[in-house]
């Protein structure tokens, strides 16, 4: 079976589909630092640039297009304008290269907040674009901490499988795998916080966090993590929150010290095998960098478990 691979981003849904004998016959990226860390993972690769002006013509057939298209516009950690954002609108470049391409199937990921955006209207909106495209479609949230990763990530995934193909409900019953954040937090080379650092003293003693917490006590809990995002401190128990582009202050306890999260630890939270996830460090990228992408990438595991289900559905 061959994919494409569009809004690429660092290439999480090419690892997933990789893993379970798919062909990559393009990508689709805009970002050039992602694309940079794309072609550090998978060498030199065709990047066929803003699917919004592909010519289908110019692109290879495929069986399988998957995208994680971008959720801004429907996420509540942005301004949530859906269609009214330019990047909203990409679904509709998705829709029109499925219109003249015509995949036997289809994988999207977006962040729960589609769900529910505009009083339902938006989701609604994208499954009538896609039915009427020829795809049944079908859709599900899903937890990452549920498929072996030790970080909660709801997305929702869609699934459309061609009206001439469909034979059956798709399955999205799931094996439930465990996961422990040790597998993840293993970079001995992630840095260390200065507990007199004057900013972190001054966030603990705001008005939100004062006398809450025993900084001795904390540091006694190996493989606590503590996201200092928000004004107020949250605290997580042998797992990591959600891991979000351009947001980043999540710092964790070993051996009685804080660690700051490093991106090569960002993506094994992302499922991303130590293999390729390494190759960040070989190459010496920035840790903000590949921090944003991490957080801007999807969880391999769950998009290897939704392809195997595509592969074995024919």
């Amino acid at each position: 079976m061959r994919f494409f691979d569009f809004c690429s981003g660092i290439g999480a849904a090419r690892i997933a589909a990789n893993l379970n004998g798919l062909e990559c016959v393009g990508h689709s990226e805009i970002d050039k630092n992602a694309d940079k860390t794309y072609e550090i993972f998978f060498g030199k690769s065709q990047n066929y640039g803003d699917l919004m002006k592909i010519n289908p013509d110019n692109i290879p057939d495929f069986d399988l297009a998957i995208a994680g298209f971008p959720c801004q516009a429907f996420s509540i950690n942005g301004k949530r304008k859906g269609f009214d954002d330019e990047r909203g609108i990409v679904i509709y470049g998705i829709a029109k290269i499925l219109e003249y391409k015509k995949p036997s199937f289809f994988l999207l990921e977006n962040v729960k907040g589609l769900l529910n955006h505009d009083n339902k209207n938006t989701l609604k909106t994208i499954i009538k674009l896609l039915s009427d495209l020829d795809y049944e479609i079908s859709y599900k949230v899903l937890n990452s901490k549920d498929f072996g990763v030790a970080q909660s990530r709801e997305r929702i995934y869609i699934v459309g499988i061609k009206k001439e193909k469909y034979t059956k409900l798709f399955n999205w019953s799931f094996k439930s795998y465990k996961y422990d954040l040790k597998d993840a937090l293993c970079d001995n080379d992630s840095a260390t916080l200065d507990l007199n650092n004057q900013t972190f003293l001054k966030y603990l003693n705001n008005q939100y966090n004062k006398n809450k917490f025993d900084l001795d006590e904390l540091l006694n809990r190996d493989y606590l993590v503590l996201d200092t995002r928000q004004s107020d401190l949250r605290l997580y128990d042998k797992y990591a929150p959600t891991l979000r582009t351009g947001r980043h202050g999540i710092l964790y306890v070993k051996d009685k010290k804080l660690r700051k999260l490093s991106g090569y630890e960002a993506l094994l939270l992302q499922g991303f095998p130590k293999s390729i996830a390494k190759k960040v460090k070989i190459n010496n990228l920035a840790q903000n960098v590949v921090l944003s992408q991490a957080g801007n990438s999807m969880s391999v595991p769950v998009m290897s478990e939704i392809i195997k289900e595509i592969v074995g559905y024919e």
